[in-house]
């Protein structure tokens, strides 16, 4: 039996050192959930937050199985703490996992601190906009326009409403005759910092916008005293965090399953 945690702290010692601010968002209660195989002494769990579902502890079926009944999407990235949880996700979803491969940037809260971050680096970079182009914060339109184009859904698609966005997220786009076109913003967030989700219309890619947005969402991060989380999804982004600032640290495995 599978079991959403109240007392999420219940799960935190399965985790343990774990960087992933999905996990920790889940673990503070400020987004996402856990769900484990016991309720008072779990000894498996899961972090569950938007696209994505961190396995730790006793390799369990049950938990790869269950889909939440609030989840809508046929969709979802497993990520296995180690190769047992990863055998286990292949033989419970068979064909319909694809092994992939995602990229951990190291999680250095002092590179971006007010002695080592380069600011003006980063205004280079955020105010090297072609003519026409913009760069707002997210407002209530903005957010609005997100949410109605799939390309730009995922930069405040965890925070249901903006009064939510407003409160918790935090996020950056390029704007041109009214449009969004490009955006930086948080996937989700936890105490003290963001997990920075970064999309750009394709007709305006290759022009600059992305790392634009990046450094403008990195200064305001900075100026607000949030980290700015970056995993990227492949290599092209580990090239983009890397010319903002960011480390290498390592590759990792996940599962994108469909027809979850």
């Amino acid at each position: 039996m599978v079991h959403k945690l109240k007392d999420t702290g219940r799960a935190r010692h399965i985790f343990g050192a774990w960087e992933e601010t999905i996990i920790w968002s889940c673990l503070q209660g400020i987004m996402g959930h856990i769900y484990a195989d016991d309720e008072q002494c779990p000894h498996s769990a899961a972090a569950m937050l938007g696209d994505f579902a961190f396995f730790a502890g006793r390799p369990a079926r049950e938990l790869i199985l269950h889909k939440p009944e609030d989840c809508p999407k046929d969709f979802i990235i497993m990520v296995p703490e180690n190769d047992a949880w990863g055998r286990m996700i292949e033989d419970c979803w068979k064909e319909k996992a694809r092994k992939v491969s995602r990229y951990a940037m190291k999680k250095e809260p002092w590179i971006f601190d007010k002695e080592h971050i380069d600011r003006e680096w980063l205004g280079r970079l955020r105010d090297a906009l072609p003519g026409g182009y913009e760069l707002k914060l997210i407002d209530e339109d903005i957010y609005r326009q997100c949410r109605e184009r799939e390309w730009s859904l995922d930069l405040v698609s965890q925070y249901k409403d903006y009064e939510i966005y407003e409160r918790l997220g935090l996020g950056v786009a390029v704007v041109k005759d009214g449009k969004v076109v490009s955006g930086a913003s948080s996937y989700s967030s936890y105490a003290g910092g963001i997990e920075i989700e970064i999309d750009t219309h394709e007709p305006h890619r290759r022009m600059g916008l992305a790392a634009a947005c990046g450094a403008g969402l990195i200064l305001e991060c900075h100026r607000r005293g949030l980290y700015p989380s970056w995993d990227a999804q492949n290599k092209w982004s580990v090239a983009l965090a890397e010319k903002l600032g960011y480390h290498y640290s390592h590759e990792y495995p996940a599962y994108e399953i469909w027809g979850y």
